[in-house]
């Protein structure tokens, strides 16, 4: 079990998210260019500058037992609900143990969050300051930590390998999956569950980035208001969900006999150690992420014909990973289609990456790619193949595809897949 060389495959995939309650109808929703963000209705949003997010389309409280959903903070919720459905698309039955085709010992959970349980945090110091101490929830600690999603997996499916939680801001859920596939690949695990998860929708975290200037005020136009590449795009809209996928070495895969969507090429992985908020503008950051990911695998610039880009909509971020892609693959960026699935579920911060990773899997076994909607005028910075308001079709053959994810603090994580 020492080999550092495996092969890692993708067996299952999960999610919740703005577009849907599951992979299936989110994929449909990105598929068909449909938006996600709605206006805040809630009672607290009414004086808000920012009044529009990506809400989630089944609320978790329909698919969790409320005595269970009462001790989880609503991200690890999310991540509860999109790991159980990768688990069981994966063909498990039970948790592992229970279900024999897997060893506890041999099973690993990484579920990342950028910000955690900010929800619970906040709600029980309302409840602190108006009810008293006697009221305040004796699950709070369990509920806050930023590692309560992934063990809260962990101790569903039964994972003894280890559960971890990376936390690099909007690349955490891209950081997991790295993560994960490096487990495997250097024997620690045979399955690895993975992916991320985030719940932020509350008034504090949207005043703090809309006073920051980084999320779009377009209140009057909330399908409207993530627009990434667009010229006048005016900053990120805020989501919330769940994505994960399981992973597992070709040979534990093919031993009992699972459905494989996609190979797990690897990671490449950077920082940008230039601004605590704000992208390194020439992309050369980014581009020592994708040089990581050509030096590290065996992966060919000429195969990857689809990028599943970072792109929030912000000014600087779009045109920088753009940037990124042209120092690093030159004339080849020209064959790859690129698109952002943000512009549809808004930008879920550490689920972005899970959620993102699903839509790259799906896009490769369905050879299919989502398209970017609401762009009215591409910016002219933006020097790449952007597809635009409807799905692209993908070509035939040996093909790869990129999910790149990029967080505060100038983390930079791109994943690569390959089609089987």
């Amino acid at each position: 079990m020492n080999s550092t060389n495996r092969t890692v495959v993708v067996t299952g995939i999960g999610a919740t998210t703005p577009l849907g309650g599951d992979a299936a109808s989110t994929w449909e929703g990105l598929l068909a260019g449909r938006s996600g963000v709605s206006k805040l209705e809630q009672d607290w949003a009414a004086e808000l500058p920012v009044r529009i997010a990506g809400q989630i389309a089944v609320e978790p409280g329909e698919v969790i037992p409320r005595p269970q959903a009462r001790k989880l903070d609503r991200s690890a919720q999310f991540a509860l609900i999109a790991a159980k459905e990768a688990w069981a698309d994966a063909g498990y039955t039970a948790k592992a143990g229970e279900d024999t085709s897997v060893d506890p010992n041999r099973l690993g959970a990484v579920i990342a969050s950028g910000i955690g349980g900010v929800t619970t945090l906040l709600d029980q110091h309302d409840v602190l300051k108006e009810k008293g101490v006697r009221r305040v929830s004796p699950h709070t600690v369990p509920m806050l930590m930023p590692n309560s999603p992934a063990a809260n997996v962990g101790i569903e499916l039964g994972a003894r390998a280890g559960v971890h939680t990376p936390v690099s801001a909007c690349a955490s859920g891209a950081e997991a999956i790295g993560y994960a596939i490096e487990m495997i690949r250097t024997g620690r695990a045979d399955v690895v569950v993975a992916g991320g998860t985030e719940a932020a929708i509350h008034p504090l975290p949207i005043v703090a980035f809309g006073n920051m200037m980084a999320m779009s005020k377009n209140n009057d136009d909330p399908q409207g208001a993530s627009r990434p590449y667009d010229a006048n795009r005016n900053g990120f809209v805020l989501g919330e969900g769940a994505g994960v996928i399981v992973l597992e070495s070709e040979e534990h895969a093919k031993a009992r006999g699972a459905e494989i969507y996609a190979e797990a090429v690897g990671q490449g992985i950077s920082a940008d150690a230039h601004h605590i908020t704000q992208p390194e503008p020439s992309g050369n950051g980014i581009a020592a992420a994708l040089q990581h990911l050509l030096d590290t695998t065996d992966l060919k610039p000429a195969e990857i014909v689809h990028v599943n880009a970072h792109a929030t909509s912000t000014p600087q971020g779009d045109v920088a990973e753009i940037k990124a892609l042209r120092k690093t693959f030159g004339d080849d960026v020209d064959h790859m289609a690129i698109a952002s699935t943000k512009s549809m579920t808004g930008h879920l911060l550490g689920g972005a990456g899970g959620v993102e990773t699903v839509a790259t899997v799906l896009a490769l076994k369905n050879r299919i790619a989502p398209p970017t909607i609401n762009i009215e005028n591409l910016d002219p910075e933006v020097d790449a193949d952007i597809i635009r308001d409807e799905a692209r079709a993908l070509p035939e053959g040996r093909i790869a595809a990129l999910n790149d994810s990029f967080g505060f603090g100038g983390h930079n994580v791109v994943l690569a897949f390959r089609s089987v």
